[in-house]
């Protein structure tokens, strides 16, 4: 790494307690910023270099890598992007041993952040790691990783901390963050004006993922499943829930793009078609009924399918242990299922009221709030100048 710019300035290393920190994508991006601002709220010298977004920026972050660059997803798609990745660990690993931060913070983003731990070792910093990988799904071996070389789990699912602990990796619950998730900044009165909406009107809200792979794979059925819907709900209005840093093709045909305040679109419209991820739980703890999806490459599909032990993929459904929403995964993706799926969540339905029922019953297995505070004062704790 030729560049090292102002972050190994020793001015600004002084008696500051640092921070590697490291989210691949927008939703460690989020938590990331989060956690940023609890620690700074409890240690304002605190300093955050390392890889992540706009809201970690926004935070305090001093970037190295933007997440736009890191989040790739599927096994087919990381191989075409090896090198590009491991130049990212090496000069990962540069970066810490020149720094000598006080902890390591890793945010969910296994495939990377697993074998940037075990690299690390050698260098003798604590790690935390926020969001852990579902490790009780698929490839429950990275436990070994976690008993090796990780300081400090921090858990955000009740049932994780069991399964981890019965693994010999003692984890901390904390809570999930969604049980303080934020209200749309947006009034329903402004959305409405914004979108061109009535109080009368079907809204169906687009959720098709936050990585341009999840757009271009998801967004023909996405459509297609509209197509299919407006033959029998021709008013039907659809909204998009655009990521940052995303492109969506321009045949929208009357549907509205919201890329300001996504969970406005979640809180006020009728019904969600969601790309499975945090989006789902968001969807939950926002109240919009949802059928959920997910298309990989044919390669990563067949691979994922043979390694994944759990029995859904929806995170609303993980944590209910039941079926709470629809899940529709590779090809059962079609506009004909995912259509069927949605068509009484649109109406007073009791497909809809059973949707509904089951989020109370989740949002109550998530915990009080308070969660990004519980998080920095524990990591606070066992580190340095803390």
């Amino acid at each position: 790494m030729k560049n090292k710019g102002p972050f190994l300035n020793p001015q600004n290393r002084s008696d500051k307690p640092t921070f590697f920190i490291v989210a691949g994508e927008a939703s460690g991006d989020l938590h990331g910023a989060k956690l940023i601002s609890a620690i700074k709220n409890k240690s304002p010298k605190s300093r955050f270099v390392g890889h992540g977004g706009d809201k970690m920026i926004e935070a305090g972050l001093e970037r190295i890598i933007h997440i736009d660059r890191l989040a790739i997803m599927g096994f087919s798609e990381v191989i075409k992007h090896l090198p590009f990745m491991f130049k990212v660990m090496n000069e990962s690993l540069a970066m810490i041993q020149d720094l000598k931060p006080d902890r390591i913070i890793l945010i969910d983003y296994p495939g990377f952040n697993l074998r940037l731990a075990k690299n690390c070792q050698s260098l003798k910093t604590p790690i935390t790691y926020f969001i852990l990988p579902q490790l009780w799904a698929w490839k429950e071996k990275r436990i070994k990783t976690f008993r090796n070389y990780i300081d400090q789990s921090l858990s955000i699912f009740p049932f994780e901390q069991d399964w981890f602990e019965a693994r010999g990796v003692y984890a901390n619950y904390i809570g999930h963050p969604f049980s303080e998730i934020e209200p749309p900044k947006t009034t329903k009165g402004r959305f409405y004006s914004k979108h061109k909406l009535q109080e009368s009107d079907t809204t169906l809200v687009l959720l098709p993922g936050s990585r341009q792979q999840e757009i271009d794979r998801h967004w023909p059925i996405c459509w297609k499943t509209v197509e299919r819907l407006r033959q029998q709900k021709p008013d039907l209005k659809v909204i998009i829930g655009k990521a940052g840093g995303v492109e969506i093709p321009n045949n929208l045909d009357g549907a509205t793009i919201e890329d300001k305040d996504i969970r406005a679109a979640m809180a006020f419209g009728t019904a969600a078609l969601t790309a499975s991820g945090t989006a789902t739980l968001e969807c939950a703890a926002l109240d919009i009924p949802e059928v959920v999806f997910y298309k990989l490459s044919r390669i990563s599909g067949c691979i994922t399918n043979k390694l994944n032990k759990s029995p859904f993929a929806a995170m609303v459904n993980l944590i209910a242990g039941r079926e709470v929403v629809q899940e529709f995964l590779q090809n059962d993706a079609t506009e004909k299922n995912l259509a069927a799926a949605l068509h009484p969540l649109l109406e007073r339905s009791k497909e809809r009221n059973a949707v509904l029922s089951g989020y109370e019953e989740v949002r109550r297995s998530l915990g009080v709030p308070g969660v990004y505070v519980r998080a920095a004062e524990i990591i606070l704790k066992r580190t340095s100048h803390g």
